[in-house]
């Protein structure tokens, strides 16, 4: 027994040391929390509860039912469980009387507000379904998604009028049909062709056209009807006085894991977005894991200003909010005139972030208030590992709690991250949960320069070649080689996109998998780390370069605000050159020489030869989409095209290849390039 004091702490350290050489815990939590929403994901499906108005309902029927759902960082105003509820219901109702129903699918084109939720909610309540339209989109990729929906109502919110005026109709399509079909001052008809194949192709066809001959009418109506019906406070405040009727279960049953939960425009960051099914099953998982993950309790209050109409504000932020019932406060946007007083002011305890928004917020200058909230953790993906430290420092944020998905992909991955070790993954594992999922989530190597990329096989089995430890490679995730559908809905209406999405006989022959389309590394700690987008990455000097690598490096310099990466075709040169666009923290275009000098010296000390960029293209703002992923298309068409840059009023370097430094490159050295007098 004398012994006993002496063992104890000496086993303690034991398990200490092993818990910490082989993450025990990390996996434990990870592993536990997934067999558990999917253990109740399907207890959900079996007693067809998939729907998610089904957790609002159990909460306003609960002693939870005057704990703020919904909070508005705007105003401020808050709605309880019960509160919310109600108003859900009374949407629901005014949707009934539009004539919606079960299954049927409706657009609506609202910024953030608590009015998105409520009639999102309020289609789940009657059995509807939701297809969310990216309210920054405009004319042809706007009304492609339109027609892409197959929706026959569309709900535009106070703010998205002007982009339906009767013009913009006529231009893409649509006639009006006559006065005395629609009777109030909202609501507007049209006609138009909504078969989704013809549609597709139609679009397929055009896509390569001109801005102007984009401009003629590719659709003629065909007897079909889009009802528009723009909200405003007096339609608001008539939906208010309805009464709030609860339609029976059967209105809204029948909910299998591949139902429709909602449909997701995609960004869209080259051509025309492509609409992903959300199913009913996923959406309900994202609750269950999310919340888990996250660690979510009633307490919480969730902060984003993340658009709605993204998953990553409503499936990862709106619902796992829910599950637990906690509150979130919904920002109209991105702002650093309102981000931090709107988290201050609603009390919030953990942040949202979706691409490069954690870099926009440390560019505002520093205050004596950055640190004074409550703020635990910051939860989102995308995020850069030269932003990682320096936002968990100036914010004082004690974990970061990085995703990595996509609204079609059938799961996700998860970093939670308290310290350094994971700094900048998007995915951590332990030992454990490193052999239990590895046939789960393969590395496989690409041939980089096909056109489409195409996984390398080894010519003897046909089988896609695996990864070795920190090689990037195309991730996979497993699918029922026999039903895909069931994890993979796909794209709605596009089967050509759905199946570019699945690949098979990787590691053994008939197998299925789903393609992330993106490159990534796993190193033998079990942290997985982000290296490009396919596509992005570009080839030069028999060498492939990853345009994030690039852009982390150049960011890192003091006078570099933002980098953004991309290759560009060179005249008598085989791959593509390295240009980066950059944003000084000056907001110059025109920097100085010795600037120019630091920047082409900072580059070549941190950068392999090959993926030194040969052009700098210095601009003032940076395209993004709503989600603040940068947009490199815009820059790839303009290319070395000088005078392209120039009216866009941006200014284009190059590193001369005598002086070694970057000088403002022009008309003249172009032609010498095209004429075969310069030799990269």
């Amino acid at each position: 027994m004398q012994a006993l004091p002496l063992a104890l702490p000496a086993a303690a350290a034991g398990l200490a040391y092993l818990n910490a050489r082989y993450s025990l815990a990390y996996d434990y939590k990870l592993l536990s929390t997934q067999l558990s929403a999917q253990s109740r994901n399907r207890r959900a499906e079996c007693n067809d509860k998939l729907n998610l108005f089904y957790m609002l309902e159990s909460h306003a029927n609960s002693s939870n039912r005057h704990h703020p759902w919904i909070i508005s960082g705007e105003s401020g105003e808050q709605w309880s469980y019960a509160e919310a509820y109600e108003i859900v219901l009374k949407y629901g109702t005014w949707l009934k009387s539009k004539g919606v129903q079960k299954e049927e699918l409706v657009a609506m084109d609202f910024l953030n507000s608590e009015v998105f939720i409520w009639v999102w909610f309020g289609l789940w309540s009657i059995g509807g379904k939701p297809a969310f339209i990216n309210c920054n989109q405009k004319g042809a990729p706007l009304f492609h998604t339109v027609r892409m929906s197959t929706a026959r109502l569309i709900l535009v919110g106070k703010n998205g009028r002007d982009k339906y005026m009767e013009s913009e109709m006529r231009e893409h399509g649509f006639e009006m049909v006559p006065p005395q079909a629609y009777q109030q001052d909202n609501q507007r008809v049209y006609g138009f062709d909504s078969d989704p194949a013809r549609v597709h192709r139609e679009v397929q066809r055009h896509t390569n056209k001109t801005a102007s001959q984009n401009k003629e009418k590719i659709w003629s109506p065909q007897g079909q009807k889009l009802e528009l019906i723009y909200f405003d406070k007096r339609l608001e405040n008539h939906i208010l006085n309805l009464q709030p009727i609860r339609l029976p279960d059967s209105a809204r049953g029948g909910q299998q894991w591949g139902s429709i939960g909602a449909l997701i425009s995609t960004s869209g960051t080259t051509g025309f977005p492509k609409v992903a099914n959300l199913s009913m099953g996923k959406a309900h998982l994202c609750a269950e894991l999310g919340s888990g993950l996250l660690g979510l309790k009633p307490t919480d209050v969730f902060y984003t200003a993340m658009p709605l109409y993204h998953s990553a504000a409503s499936i990862f932020g709106v619902v796992p909010v829910l599950r637990v019932g906690g509150s979130i406060c919904i920002g109209k946007r991105l702002s650093h005139k309102t981000f931090w007083p709107e988290v201050r002011a609603s009390k919030a305890t953990i942040i949202q972030y979706v691409g490069e928004a954690c870099r926009y917020l440390l560019s505002a200058p520093p205050s004596p208030l950055d640190k004074q909230h409550r703020v635990r953790a910051a939860f989102g993906n995308g995020l850069r590992l030269d932003v990682w430290e320096p936002f968990k420092e100036r914010f004082g944020i004690q974990t970061i709690h990085e995703i990595f998905s996509s609204t079609e992909a059938p799961t996700d991955l998860f970093n939670t991250s308290t310290n350094s070790f994971s700094t900048g993954a998007i995915a951590r594992a332990g030992t454990v949960a490193s052999l239990l999922t590895a046939g789960f989530f393969p590395i496989i190597r690409i041939v980089t320069d096909s056109s489409p990329l195409e996984p390398m096989r080894d010519p003897a089995t046909g089988l896609c070649q695996m990864c070795d430890y920190d090689e990037p490679g195309e991730l996979l995730v497993k699918l029922d080689p026999a039903n895909t559908a069931l994890k993979f809905p796909g794209f709605w209406h596009d089967a050509e996109a759905t199946s570019s999405k699945i690949l098979r006989d990787v590691r053994t022959k008939g197998d299925a998998y789903f393609r992330f389309g993106d490159l990534v590394k796993r190193d033998k700690e079990g942290r997985w780390y982000f290296v490009d987008r396919i596509g992005d990455t570009f080839r030069w000097k028999a060498e492939n370069v990853s345009t994030v690598e690039v852009a982390v490096s150049l960011g890192k310099h003091p006078e570099i605000d933002e980098a953004n990466v991309y290759g560009v075709q060179v005249p008598h040169h085989d791959g593509r050159a390295g240009c980066a666009a950059v944003i000084l923290k000056s907001g110059s275009v025109e920097p100085s020489a010795s600037l120019l000098k630091s920047i082409a010296e900072h580059a070549r000390k941190n950068l392999p030869a090959f993926a030194v960029p040969i052009w700098l293209r210095v601009v003032r703002e940076m395209q993004t989409t709503g989600t603040h992923k940068q947009m490199k298309h815009l820059f790839r068409n303009d290319g070395l095209d000088v005078r392209a840059v120039e009216e866009r009023g941006d200014v284009l370097f190059w590193l001369d290849p005598e002086t070694k430094t970057y000088e403002k490159f022009t008309v003249k050295h172009l032609e010498r390039i095209e004429s075969g007098g310069v030799k990269l």
